[in-house]
């Protein structure tokens, strides 16, 4: 029986998404070193992050290939077409400027492994921009294939990096490698104001930190009583007023005045009562057996 193949995570950008390859028998290959990869759009160097059970990974059957190990030519070739990439975007903001290219902001630049192939990035709100003359002129400049790719306000962000609201350098600039869902339910279930200047980030769009302790809060919030509910507690008969999830506190309000409590400290009033009403109304008998108490 044939041996199924080795698999490893690799990445062609420090903080992008992980693709599956087959290690082509190169069995050498650690997480840290660099590989070259055939691609659609000719080779690339990436760098293997992690290895991958071939269980793990759907149809291994049909993955792809590394062609080999990156030897110090490939990297010395790579910080080559890098140092170039620059050169390569003024370019293309000058030649934009020529034909009068407008609502188009040009991000970056970006060449593969062989220098045969030049991605430049974009962000636009105008759907009916038109860029193929600007890119056939990029191609006969540069002597390169050249491929606009259009990004979202979220990916412009990562690229640009710098400082989030609360003073530390962007999430998304450097750990988060793709971008999570973000709702505003997550910024309620968490009591933050819906200001958008407290729930949006530099990008425009939520914050992806809203999503960190999400789960924690939703988890903490099924033990605690929701605001407005009746609950007895050491200074009397109160309404609850606010939540602490995390600390597991609430705010009562008795007799007008606010009081914080933990959990165990206070009586259910409203499910009391209910228990009390139906032992009050006894048990009824069906006649096909069990009652509607639900004692056997």
């Amino acid at each position: 029986m044939a041996q199924t193949p080795d698999v490893v995570g690799v990445r062609f950008q420090k903080l992008g998404k992980m693709y599956h390859f087959g290690t082509n028998g190169h069995d050498e290959i650690e997480p840290g070193d660099y590989v070259v990869i055939p691609t659609k759009r000719g080779k690339k160097l990436g760098q293997v992050i992690t290895h991958v059970k071939p269980e793990d990974v759907f149809r291994p059957k049909s993955i792809r290939q590394i062609e080999r190990a990156a030897n110090p030519r490939d990297m010395i070739m790579k910080q080559v077409w890098q140092d170039k990439e620059l050169n390569a975007l003024i370019t293309c903001r000058e030649q934009a400027h020529k034909l009068r290219i407008r609502d188009v902001k040009f991000v970056k630049a970006d060449y593969n492994f062989e220098g045969k192939w030049l991605t430049i990035l974009y962000t636009t709100d105008n759907k009916n921009i038109n860029l193929g003359t600007l890119q056939k002129n990029l191609g006969r400049l540069l002597r390169v294939q050249v491929d606009m790719q259009v990004i979202g306000p979220r990916d412009l962000a990562k690229i640009m990096g710098g400082y989030g609201a609360c003073g530390s350098p962007r999430c998304c600039s450097t750990f988060i490698t793709e971008f999570s869902p973000v709702s505003i339910k997550m910024a309620k279930a968490q009591g933050i104001s819906l200001s958008p200047s407290e729930i949006t980030g530099v990008c425009g769009r939520l914050k992806c930190c809203l999503v960190y302790e999400y789960e924690q809060y939703v988890e903490a919030r099924k033990k605690l009583p929701k605001r407005g509910k009746k609950v007895g507690t050491p200074e009397g008969q109160g309404v609850v007023k606010d939540v602490r999830p995390l600390s597991e506190e609430i705010v009562v309000s008795v007799d007008n005045k606010w009081h914080t409590f933990t959990l165990e400290q206070l009586e259910p009033l409203e499910e009391l009562k209910a228990l009390q009403d139906k032992a009050a109304a006894g048990c009824s008998k069906h006649e096909g057996g069990g009652c509607d108490c639900g004692a056997k």
